[in-house]
């Protein structure tokens, strides 16, 4: 038996001419995060037949995903630099969407997919023209590399290698006429394999394949005026390089602020290998759990009086990777939870400066004739769990004055990171990671101490670089 951890979400972009709604259902999964991403135009006017010019093409281009026409003609040893400056362009654009998108009383907690949401709007604005177009690439970040395209692309190659898995494809209705540009350089530079749209059930058979089953009954019913879907699924399966014991997760207080607290799963690792630090001046602990196959899970957790959003506003993952010292052993407490997210992202893409994307787009390049997107309808999850460990030499865990202690227990921002661009994968923000269970009141945490260090008399707190987040046991 083994600890794990999933996530898995959607997100759907729909683009019309008549008011839609989009439907997503997300259901979890076993160490895998998955977001899928689905791009609908919609139109008047639909004829009963496929256009000659799309029979054509569609003839011509494979429909099985065994094989592609349009091989990315460029080499993908990414320089260390390139890689970092697009998983930094990922980044600033999840960070930006989470800044607009603050917890609140019905959702406590935000997840999103960085990386699926960049190849979703990157495609989108392979069909853009005029301001549209620079709009996009400008909330992309696009102008940090010259061949930006190309780039993602090879970011897509490297990240499967990863047990990463990004998948796409073309629906088109009957009808509607697509323009050749757009489709080739979609199946180039994404995959996007064109598939005649027959009915809700072969798409939703289809997302469940490409998410190995994880996210199934995406849709319930096709919007009536559909002309066209794009579909991107990313899906990342790992399991952590240390593990946990299942046998010493016990129930624990997270305290959601200063007056109330939730009762939690907390998972501990005696001795855990953990690389953080304290950066006072922001007045955030970061912390790196690793995953096999150099992806992380990130930890950033502002002290008690610290803003939550202000934090999320100031990350710089690159800059924290940077800063990471040593692994050194340590009591590690890691809260176990399962968390669901749905959220249009329309409001928080205007407030970015893509609020033409819902009123009048230039979108000539997808096809002709007037395209409006109605909205974006986003979805995901997380788990973070252990199903069991291998047995270790310790099944409890006991303190000792020279082991220090991190504890997830408090509001903390995380994302799931590719160690090598810095690209999130995932990124969100968690204030109550159960948020089923009834929350009580409770003493301030840091009156109590449970949030600062208690350091022995014997150790100097401002000697030691990481007192600002150690609980060490004084009684030995």
């Amino acid at each position: 038996m083994r600890k794990t951890c999933a996530w898995r979400g959607a997100t759907s972009l729909k683009i019309i001419t008549s008011p839609n709604v989009g439907l997503v259902n997300v259901e979890n999964m076993k160490l895998c995060p998955s977001l899928l991403m689905l791009l609908c135009l919609l139109r008047h006017g639909l004829m009963g037949e496929v256009s000659p010019e799309n029979a054509t093409l569609l003839s011509s281009l494979p429909l099985n995903g065994t094989s592609t026409p349009y091989q990315v003609a460029q080499d993908c040893n990414l320089s260390l630099e390139t890689r970092q400056a697009l998983g930094g362009a990922i980044a600033q654009l999840g960070l930006k969407l989470l800044a607009n998108l603050q917890p609140g009383p019905e959702q406590p907690n935000v997840v999103l997919s960085p990386l699926s949401i960049s190849l979703a709007l990157s495609q989108l604005a392979l069909g853009a023209r005029n301001e549209t177009k620079e709009r996009l690439l400008g909330a992309l970040h696009a102008e940090l590399l010259s061949d930006y395209y190309e780039v993602l692309s090879c970011l897509q190659d490297q990240l499967i290698v990863k047990a990463i898995k990004v998948a796409s494809r073309i629906y088109l209705k009957p009808g509607f006429d697509l323009k050749k540009d757009f489709l080739e350089k979609s199946l180039q530079l994404f995959r996007s394999e064109p598939t005649p749209l027959t009915s809700v059930d072969e798409v939703n058979q289809w997302v469940e394949e490409a998410t190995d089953d994880h996210i199934k009954n995406f849709l319930s019913v096709l919007p009536p005026n559909v002309v066209l879907m794009l579909v991107n699924a990313v899906h990342f399966k790992g399991e952590w390089k240390s593990r946990f014991d299942a046998r010493i997760t016990t129930k624990d207080l997270f305290y959601i602020d200063r007056q109330t607290s939730v009762k939690v799963d907390m998972m501990m690792g005696s001795k855990y290998p953990l690389s953080m630090f304290v950066d006072g001046e922001q007045g955030i602990q970061v912390a790196r759990f690793p995953f096999q196959g150099n992806v992380s899970f990130l930890v950033v957790m502002p002290m008690p009086s610290q803003n939550l959003a202000r934090a999320a506003t100031n990350l710089n993952i690159s800059d924290l990777y940077r800063r990471l010292p040593s692994e050194i052993p340590m009591l590690v407490k890691l809260p176990k939870f399962k968390l669901e997210y749905k959220q249009d992202l329309q409001q928080a893409l205007t407030s970015m400066g893509l609020g033409t994307l819902f009123s009048g787009p230039d979108l000539s390049g997808v096809a002709e004739g007037p395209l409006v997107v109605s909205g974006v309808q986003h979805a995901s999850s997380i788990e973070l769990n252990e199903e069991g460990a291998v047995a270790s030499a310790a099944t409890s865990v006991t303190l000792v004055r020279t082991i220090p202690i991190f504890a997830v227990n408090m509001p903390f921002i995380f994302a799931v990171v590719d160690d090598v661009s810095h690209t999130p994968l995932f990124l969100g923000v968690v204030t109550n990671p159960n948020p089923r269970a009834t929350v009580k009141l409770s003493d301030d945490p840091e009156t109590l101490g449970i949030l600062n260090s208690n350091m022995p008399s014997d150790m100097p707190q401002n000697d030691h670089p990481y007192s600002d987040n150690m609980l060490h046991d004084d009684s030995q």
